[in-house]
This record gives structure tokens, sequence and C-alpha cells, in this order.
């Protein structure tokens, strides 16, 4: 395994971070241990989870998954880095959800105890709130940096200037601010090439790419229809309509380099210097093994100019993309 700085900190972690959003949905509590327990011996040091996921709201389903995996001890909660998320609506109450410095830290406790542990590594906003002022959520973090509850704070699904007008404003209170973005990024999804990934590089904050591998349509969705007919879901089979042409493309290149399409898909992403982990999200033991062999794949600048003939990107980064 690969290990690398998580954006501008000292902290180093695996280039592979293990999602574990599938986790009591799709797989048992046993699997889900199984597959931490897997990564761990695969050297994987990355995990990331989030007070909603589990499909049950207010339960925290997930995280008391990964809670209990950590509660089965030999060393399993010091040899990770833990990050999480607040924002997303955990009750009834008109502050249970969003970015008020009382929700973030009645979040924060309510995770702790269900992933029994004393401390969160990477404490992330899983979206922009644009009604609470940042003054009050950095108050917020930095009460509980110094309480030792979290260490690093990071941002998911943030524009381009709310990363930069956040962290301006950390700076004016001496406060380190954010220090990874996680963003939808993928050879189908690249948005944030316009503005997100250069205020990452600007600000120093680590990219972590969620799906990957676009849902599933980057992971071979055409010879998977091919083995298994029209049984995709309704809106996977609608991804797969709209970009037939690409994927067949796609899929044939991936042919020639005799590789299969997941690995490459994860390869492009490790393959930009802003890329800290691109996030695994998998559903089976062999998904996650699989996932493995990207960090071996080295692109040529031939396969990286197919890439993106197949998958264009928005041309680049704003204001170029567009203008001059």
């Amino acid at each position: 395994m690969d290990y690398t700085h998580l954006g501008r900190t000292g902290l180093k972690v695996s280039r592979l971070c293990l999602g574990t959003m599938n986790f009591g949905p799709f797989a048992t509590e046993a699997e889900s241990h199984q597959m931490m327990d897997q990564a761990l011996e695969l050297g994987i040091n990355f995990f990331d989870t989030a007070n909603v996921y589990g499909r049950q709201r207010g339960k925290g389903v997930t995280e008391q998954i990964v809670g209990r995996w950590f509660a089965q001890g030999e060393g399993r909660r010091e040899r990770i880095v833990l990050a999480t998320k607040v924002y997303g609506t955990m009750g009834e109450g008109p502050n249970q959800n969003k970015l008020s410095a009382y929700h973030i830290r009645q979040a924060c406790e309510e995770s702790l105890h269900r992933l029994q542990t004393d401390h969160i590594d990477l404490y992330q906003m899983h979206h922009i709130d644009r009604e609470t002022p940042w003054e009050e959520i950095w108050q917020a973090m930095e009460q509980l940096v110094r309480e030792g509850k979290i260490i690093y704070v990071g941002s998911s699904n943030f524009a381009g200037w709310n990363i930069a007008q956040a962290n301006a404003i950390a700076a004016q209170r001496h406060f380190m601010g954010l220090v990874s973005e996680q963003s939808l990024y993928n050879l189908n999804a690249r948005m944030v090439e316009l503005e997100v990934i250069p205020a990452c590089r600007a600000f120093g904050l680590g990219l972590i790419p969620w799906s990957p591998l676009g849902g599933g349509l980057l992971a071979g969705a055409l010879e998977k229809e091919a083995k298994e007919g029209r049984r995709s879901s309704e809106q996977m089979q609608k991804n797969i309509d709209q970009h037939r042409s690409k994927l067949q493309a796609y899929e044939s290149l991936c042919r020639e380099m005799g590789e299969s399409p997941a690995e490459v898909a994860l390869a492009w992403l490790l393959h930009n210097p802003i890329v800290t982990a691109p996030i695994i999200g998998p559903r089976t033991m062999d998904q996650l093994t699989g996932s493995m062999h990207a960090l071996d794949i080295k692109l040529s600048e031939a396969h990286l100019k197919k890439l993106d003939e197949i998958w264009p990107g928005p041309g680049g980064q704003a204001p170029e993309a567009y203008a001059w």
C-alpha cells in the first residue's frame, strides 16, 4: 500500500479510502466487519463513514457497525484514520440538521457514542450550510478540537468559493480550517476541475473523490449488461443508454490495456496529484480486494489522452475552460 499526506497536514493516509456507505443496507454486519479486517490486512488505514449512513434516519446504523468493530479491540481503532460527517437530518427537531453550533456539538457527541471512540480524526461537513455564518461554524469546530474530540476538519460537496471563504475566515481566527474536500469526481463527472480542484490546490486541501466508478457505470457496465441482460436498475439503464458509445470505446480501451474498467477508473484518479484517496465502497470482499490492483496501474500519456477523448472534461480550470 502507498501512503500520502492528507492535504497540507502531516497525517499520512492510504491511497485508497474504505467507504462504508454500503455497510448495513447491502452488506451485513458480519460481512462489513470482515471487509474492515481485510482492509487493514491490505494496508488501508483510511476509513470514511457518515452519521446518516444506514438508511434509517437518526439511527446511525453504519456508524454503529463500525463502532462494534472497534469494540473488538486488538488495536483496530488505533490503526486507522477515522472520518465521519455532520450535516444530515438526524431527527425530527428543527435543530437536528445542518451546521449550527448547536447541531455540530450534538451530532459529534452522538457519532462518538455510536463509533465507540473518544475522538474523530477527520470531521467533515457533508454539505455547505448557507444559513449558518462561518464564525459560528468555526467556533464550534475549534471547541471540539480543544476538547480533543476531533483533530482535523474537512468539507464535502463544497463549491470552490465555499472552500476559499471558509479557509480565509479560518485563517483570520488562527485556525487551520479545511484540510480536505470530498467531491463527486470520476471520468464521467469532471465538473470539479473548473473551480473545486484549483481551490483545493491553492488552499492545500486533499481531494477525496466519492463515486469514483460513477455508481458502477465505469465498472464494466456493458460487459455486465451482456452477461446478465437488461436487469440493471432503471436509472443505471438510463445512464448506460445515454453513454453507450463512450462506454463501448472505454471498455474497448481497457481490454486493449488488459485491465478491468473499474481499476482503470481508479488509476485515472490516482494519477492526479491533488487526489489523496478515492473512496471505494465495496459491497463484497471481491470488490474490496479487486480495487487494490489500481495502485499498480501506470497510465501512459497515450492512455491519458485517449481517456480524455472518450470522457472529455470541462476543458480545464476556470476561466480558461470557457473564456481566455
